[in-house]
């Protein structure tokens, strides 16, 4: 519930930013120059950009949290288990020890979503987001082709 929070906060905040800068923008094309308009169609676009951008992750967060969940009550969700250190992140032996486990059964049943969902939180535990988030994607892929 927090992290709900968190991004509300953060996106009622993009969208006041959103708001001054398409002000910005309007008063830059009204100034009638070629280059105040110009300069004011492209402040006019990063709001466009940014509100894309931010869509888009919100229907990625939503639609991992909800292959979670549906992992989570078929009990196919690894336990969160793993040895922390004092600040409470994953010790990088026992995240490297997991993602080794999820890489030989993603590699073992390379058409699960679950395996490549549980795949992304190992890359995650093993302190690799990016790949973690790679992983996410295309576990939401293959559950969108299932039946």
């Amino acid at each position: 519930m927090r992290t709900k929070i968190v991004v509300a906060v953060a996106c009622a905040a993009l969208l006041f930013y959103f708001v001054l800068l398409g002000r910005l923008g309007v008063q830059l094309i009204g100034t009638g120059e070629w280059a105040g308009v110009l300069l004011g169609v492209a402040v006019l676009l990063l709001p466009l950009v940014g509100a894309w951008a931010v869509a888009r992750e919100l229907l990625f967060g939503r639609a991992t949290e909800r292959l979670g969940r549906e992992l989570a009550e078929r009990g196919e969700l690894p336990p969160d288990d793993l040895d922390r250190t004092a600040t409470g992140r994953v010790d990088r032996a026992a995240g490297r020890e997991m993602f080794e486990r999820y890489r030989a059964e993603v590699e073992a049943s390379p058409d699960d979503p679950g395996a490549w969902y549980r795949l992304a939180i190992a890359y995650d535990a093993a302190g690799d987001r990016r790949r973690g988030r790679a992983a996410a994607r295309h576990a939401l892929r293959l559950r969108e082709q299932r039946p």
